[in-house]
């Protein structure tokens, strides 16, 4: 199964080499302690002149080092070669204190069900924990996208007796108290998905991150689009860190590309919206000459604006949700799907276990994050025959029991 989501790095690890060239450029900084040297805050004001306005979440030397990771061989932590047992440049922690007799109870607290995504991992998570009989108990509290509620969901799991806890935080800032709460219990404590500003879990559970995907889109459509050419960036929602990152990392290459980004409009992930932005934007421009993409719910509502128009369907960008994957396939357009590897509701499950039996856990567990190209969409779509349209493909979940119908196939 991993051939299938290797990563062909050769042409993308260049591209990324050419970024970094161009990042630092823009930068102007240096390791030296010269009065001269830019501190790391006149650095980013200064690259605003070039790269226009970041959001709050900016982070250059974290977009440079994701940007590094996606060209890193992942080491292995489990029987096989699975990406939701790798991880990239672990660092191993002891967890000999946390070794106790199944069986056990797990607990998780999760931020919500609210969108495909979501229900999919959810789905796959489950099918997970029926693979270790040594939980003996999984309990699982849904936040319903609610700081508030998730709060109060995580104190009441700290009362349960709970032998491990997860949490995949609804937002950052508000829940790290809460998860910091958790940690003085003496329960391990797993985060996994959104991240939390603190280090007290035992483990953080990831794939490479946001700057990596906004990157592998941007980097295909100047590869593919013609010097010159006018592309959209679509985004769903502000304020969202892993969406933040997305845009600052395609806007950080298309700033430094010969592309003219024409607009960069919010959709709230409404597939009417879309589709009416799109064609506004192709009739106010008299074409497009490709469509970048923060997630791809609504891909194919961007797609259908140009068959509306009447137009050629240009280079495209979206996510490994099943309609879009299907849309390109058929129309055998120029395309591709960054991935935030929906695999990774397996993970928590698989660290608990093995903090729970006192064996090493990475720190950081950074996985995996490959993406959908024209080489591997037809061996993906093949494995996913049945499923319904909103599935997501690389879940992580084909050789699982009862696929495809406990995923709606």
């Amino acid at each position: 199964m991993r051939k299938r989501w290797q990563m062909t790095r050769a042409a993308t690890l260049l591209a990324a080499l050419g970024v970094f060239a161009v990042l630092l450029a823009a930068c102007g900084t240096d390791d030296s302690d010269d009065d001269g040297g830019e501190t790391t805050a006149e650095a980013n004001a200064n690259n605003e002149a070039v790269t226009g306005e970041h959001s709050e979440f900016f982070d250059r030397q974290e977009m440079e080092t994701q940007l590094a990771q996606r060209s890193i061989e992942p080491e292995d932590f489990g029987a096989g070669n699975d990406p939701w047992v790798q991880a990239i440049e672990p660092e191993l922690v002891d967890t000999a204190q946390y070794k106790t007799p199944p069986k056990w109870k797990v607990c998780f607290s999760n931020a919500a069900v609210d969108n495909p995504w979501r229900q999919v991992g959810w789905t796959t998570m489950q099918a997970e924990v029926d693979l270790h009989p040594e939980i003996g108990e999984f309990t699982a509290v849904d936040a319903e996208a609610s700081d508030e509620k998730q709060i109060s969901d995580i104190e009441s799991l700290t009362r349960e007796d709970c032998d491990a806890l997860i949490v995949s935080p609804n937002t950052t800032k508000t829940l790290t108290p809460a998860v910091e709460q958790a940690c003085k219990t003496g329960v391990p404590v797993i985060v996994f998905d959104r991240g939390v500003d603190t280090d007290c879990p035992v483990t953080f559970i990831h794939p490479i991150g946001g700057y990596a995907y906004g990157a592998d889109a941007a980097e295909f459509l100047v590869d593919n689009v013609d010097p010159g050419g006018k592309v959209l960036m679509l985004r769903i929602l502000p304020g969202v860190d892993v969406l933040e990152t997305r845009y600052s990392a395609g806007k950080e290459i298309f700033d430094n590309s010969d592309l003219e980004v024409v607009g960069a409009e919010f959709t709230d992930g409404d597939a009417a919206k879309t589709k009416s932005i799109v064609s506004d934007y192709i009739q106010r421009e008299g074409g497009l000459d490709g469509v970048w993409m923060d997630a791809g719910a609504t891909s194919v509502a961007a797609i259908e604006a140009f068959e509306d128009a009447g137009q050629e369907v240009p280079p495209f960008t979206g996510e490994d949700q099943l309609d879009y994957l299907q849309k390109w396939q058929e129309d055998d357009l120029t395309a591709i799907a960054p991935v935030y590897s929906n695999f990774q509701w397996r993970t928590p499950i698989i660290a608990a276990t093995r903090i729970l039996n006192g064996e090493e856990v990475p720190k950081e567990w950074v996985l995996p994050q490959p993406a959908v190209t024209q080489d591997n969409l037809d061996d993906i779509l093949a494995e996913e025959e049945g499923l319904p349209p909103l599935h997501y493909a690389l879940c992580g979940c084909e050789e699982m029991p009862d696929y495809p119908q406990r995923w709606g196939g």
